[in-house]
């Protein structure tokens, strides 16, 4: 039987509707994220409360019948820390690169160009360079997409890179050769002081960062469902950060920490840390997924 929720239902979205739900949208909006509601894979952003949801990124563009089908994908999107630009993944141009828009959706700029696989990037702290994934390892390069270096070399499968605020540090996913589990681990910027923080055994993907940097927020499936936790940098102190019945995916904290946002169901949720509501900001009709937040709270706009 699924868990009952107190579920603030702020917006309903027409599956087809491009456009907001009503509301004025704000110059400064509060979270990105993806959608198919319009029939291909494109970055949407939003407000808080599920208001002002508009289509940011091109409805068509690149060479979209290189792809095996005539879909447009623009996924994993990713906030400059001063949120004046968006990286994000895209196959528009046949297999997966990395690419970076300004923050209105404009000045889309291609970084990567290989025949591998680029996916997942994530910016430093300073805003100079961004992490990637590729092939199974992790990459780095300027945000221009020059001095491309790998900074992940031994045999395992590593992916999804999330670059700590403060800078010091790269969560990532990792699968040892000929096992399934895969955990979190964590490294520097240079590749070195490599550690696990979790040993779940099952799958733990999707690393995100709290703002202070001082904890990691995953998806993990050591039982029947993928469920959200926390943990601290050395490992220890793991806490469940949402009760549920069904899958939860992608978790991204807000910049002032008081919240969590994820995908379920194929529906935007975010709750209120520390026993608040669970609110869902936009509607499973539209298969939405990867919420990430504005980096910059809005006092700073």
């Amino acid at each position: 039987m699924r868990l009952r929720r107190s579920l603030g239902v702020l917006c309903v979205v027409v599956a087809v509707a491009v456009g907001g739900c009503g509301g004025d949208k704000h110059a400064r909006p509060d979270l990105l994220f993806v959608s198919t509601r319009d029939g291909d894979y494109a970055i949407f952003e939003m407000n808080a409360d599920g208001s002002a949801q508009d289509r940011l990124t091109e409805r068509d563009g690149g060479d979209v019948t290189s792809t095996p089908a005539p879909l447009f994908f623009q996924i994993e999107p990713a906030w400059a820390p001063d949120a004046s630009r968006i990286a994000f993944a895209s196959r528009q141009s046949g297999s997966f690169d990395i690419y970076a828009m300004n923050a209105d959706g404009e000045g889309t700029t291609r970084l990567t160009s290989t025949k591998g696989v680029d996916r997942h990037p994530t910016w430093s702290a300073k805003g100079d360079r961004i992490a990637f994934a590729r092939d199974g390892d992790i990459w780095i390069m300027h945000t221009d997409g020059s001095d491309e270096r790998r900074i992940t070399g031994v045999a395992a499968d590593e992916s999804e890179p999330s670059w700590s605020p403060d800078g010091a540090w790269i969560a990532y996913v990792r699968r040892t050769p000929g096992q399934a589990a895969t955990e979190i681990w964590l490294m520097r910027p240079d590749g070195s002081d490599r550690r696990p923080i979790t040993n779940r055994g099952g799958q733990s993907i999707m690393p995100a960062w709290s703002p202070d940097s001082s904890r990691v927020v995953f998806a993990s499936k050591a039982d029947e469902v993928y469920a959200l936790y926390t943990v601290g940098l050395d490992g220890r102190d793991i806490k469940t950060v949402v009760p549920t019945a069904g899958d939860n995916f992608e978790p991204a904290w807000s910049p002032d920490g008081s919240k969590i946002a994820y995908q379920e169901g194929g529906a935007i949720f975010a709750i209120e840390l520390g026993g608040g509501e669970i609110e869902r900001l936009t509607d499973q009709a539209n298969n939405d997924s990867s919420p990430v937040w504005n980096p910059r709270p809005p006092a700073d706009e």
